[in-house]
């Protein structure tokens, strides 16, 4: 009778301390709320790090678009500017040669009307109608040749037209791009601020965390 109840006791001392063993082990599997703060935090932390350093990725990328399109906008100011230059001489050009147009179709009407009098006065194969018909047509071919300089000089003038406006077009083009990517970076900057406010914040629910409130 002792011997039974020696082992019964014996079996409930067991099955007691396995008890116990078993709570003990579930308790150190389940972290207490201490422990899962301090475990959130930690996550919070590497995420507001990665946040913050694409961030800072993204600012940077829009810092060096920005710094591309005023290089851009820069020379296309200056295309335009050398367009705008080139215009004003083309004009310049095309008034000189309109001039000089001008003046040799008065000589060539002029020597038309003193032709037409030494003929008259002196007979069509005089030595001074023969000096007529000589200015004459040395005066058309002044005329001819100015007229080819107007159309050239209208060529051009048209050309740098042209390439002004394209260049203007590239300048407004230029200051759109540049205005969105400051918007963009001036964003990014704001996203930083935001991010290391959020670093700075659970870090130190972090330190109150570990230090148990």
């Amino acid at each position: 009778m002792n011997a039974e109840l020696m082992v019964r006791r014996g079996v409930l001392a067991i099955a007691f301390a396995g008890l116990l063993a078993g709570g003990a082990f579930a308790q150190s599997q389940d972290p207490t709320p201490q422990q899962q703060d301090i475990k959130n935090d930690k996550k919070d932390i590497r995420n507001d790090k990665k946040d913050l350093a694409k961030d800072r990725a993204d600012r940077n990328a829009d810092q060096r678009d920005i710094n591309h399109d005023k290089r851009d906008l820069s020379k296309d100011r200056a295309d335009r500017n050398a367009d705008q230059k080139d215009i004003n001489h083309d004009r310049a050009d095309l008034n000189k040669d309109r001039v000089d147009r001008n003046k040799d179709q008065r000589d060539i009407n002029h020597d038309k009307n003193q032709l037409a009098r030494d003929d008259q006065k002196y007979g069509a194969n005089s030595a001074q109608a023969q000096a007529d018909r000589k200015d004459l047509r040395a005066d058309r071919v002044d005329r001819n040749k100015d007229q080819r300089d107007i159309n050239h000089d209208r060529k051009d003038l048209n050309k740098d037209r042209a390439d002004r406006n394209a260049d203007q077009r590239d300048i407004n083009h230029d200051k759109k791009d540049l205005a969105k990517d400051r918007t963009d970076r001036n964003k990014d900057q704001k996203d930083i601020n935001k991010d290391k406010k959020d670093l700075h914040k659970d870090r130190k629910d972090l330190r109150k965390d570990k230090r148990g409130r």
